[in-house]
């Protein structure tokens, strides 16, 4: 009897474990496919989170209705200097895609990601999306970098946005991962793309004819954040309010600057709206130089309202700016 028992507990058991193993076996291989399989469906949008508010108007634009698209840093601030919130903190948690400007632009998105937790947005994962690995940058050191030298950007200087021939390699990568994550609405992004550029060309020949006129000009700018802008309309940017990077505009400085402008006849201070403009005005009223407000990120001012808004307001100023008389 006891014998019996005991051999019934044995294959009852032996049963349990058995149904545990497949089961477990079925789960790793629903895993496995679900790991293969598209993060989106018919019914649900890919949830797309963006450090900053233009590659949020730039993925919408592409993605159109097949995603939901939010950002972290406002375009009221320095995107360099973000604290996060909670709020971004469980996006980015939720997201499928992180959609980031790479280099050293962003150095509040290591700890954000830690705290998110998300695996797939780590560098290198499915959902880590780096927009300058396809940019050509500009001002990469070819020396020995040094603190005493200021914020310099290691990598390159990374406000490449600002260049609208930029912005078009910017929405090609953005249409080929949402493709790549949600392969069932590849043609729809690739659709979009194609009509993302077109209207872009279009005005990218207003803007070169808009510019025509400011060639080879001069200004100085409050911080080294326009070389890409300053590339596409043909200006030259080679003097700073920074004595030096992210060290705020000295007596000294001033002082230097007041004497420069007056002397190469420069016509215009360029900054965005982050920064007082307190030394700025300043120096315009000493020089009669003209202080020009320019927009990093779209939405900086409602005149920046998306991303061709955002060119060709900052083309626009430039221009009347430089060509006043």
């Amino acid at each position: 009897m006891i014998r019996r028992a005991v051999s019934f507990l044995f294959w009852a058991f032996v049963s349990v474990m058995a149904v545990i193993v497949i089961a477990g076996g079925v789960n790793a291989a629903w895993l496995r496919l679900a790991e293969a399989a598209p993060l989106a469906s018919a019914a649900q949008r890919l949830r797309v989170v963006t450090t900053m508010s233009t590659f949020a108007d730039i993925a919408k634009q592409v993605g159109g209705e097949n995603v939901e698209v939010s950002y972290v840093a406002s375009p009221r601030f320095n995107p360099h200097f973000i604290e996060c919130k909670p709020s971004d903190v469980l996006k980015v948690k939720k997201a499928d895609l992180l959609v980031h400007g790479g280099l050293d632009l962003e150095a509040w998105r290591g700890p954000l990601l830690d705290a998110a937790g998300n695996p797939n947005l780590f560098q290198g994962g499915r959902g880590d999306l780096d927009l300058s690995r396809g940019i050509s940058l500009l001002e990469v050191p070819d020396h020995p970098l040094s603190r005493l030298m200021g914020d310099i950007h290691i990598y390159g200087n990374p406000h490449y946005w600002t260049n609208p021939e930029n912005g078009k390699i910017i929405a090609q990568e953005i249409a080929a991962k949402l493709s790549e994550l949600d392969p069932p609405h590849a043609a729809d992004y690739q659709r979009r793309l194609q009509e993302f550029i077109g209207r872009l060309d279009g005005k990218v020949v207003q803007w070169k004819q808009m510019a025509s006129s400011i060639q080879g000009k001069e200004v100085i700018a409050y911080h080294n954040e326009w070389p890409y802008l300053a590339q596409f309309v043909g200006i030259r940017i080679e003097q700073f309010l920074e004595p030096k990077p992210g060290i705020p505009p000295s007596p000294k400085q001033l002082g230097f600057l007041e004497e420069y402008i007056k002397s190469h006849g420069i016509r215009a201070i360029v900054q965005p709206t982050y920064f007082s403009r307190d030394a700025s005005e300043t120096l315009a009223k000493r020089t009669g130089a003209k202080v020009v407000v320019l927009c990093q990120n779209v939405g900086e001012l409602p005149e920046a309202s998306d991303y061709i808004a955002f060119i060709d307001y900052n083309v626009r100023q430039l221009a009347q700016a430089l060509s006043e008389k």
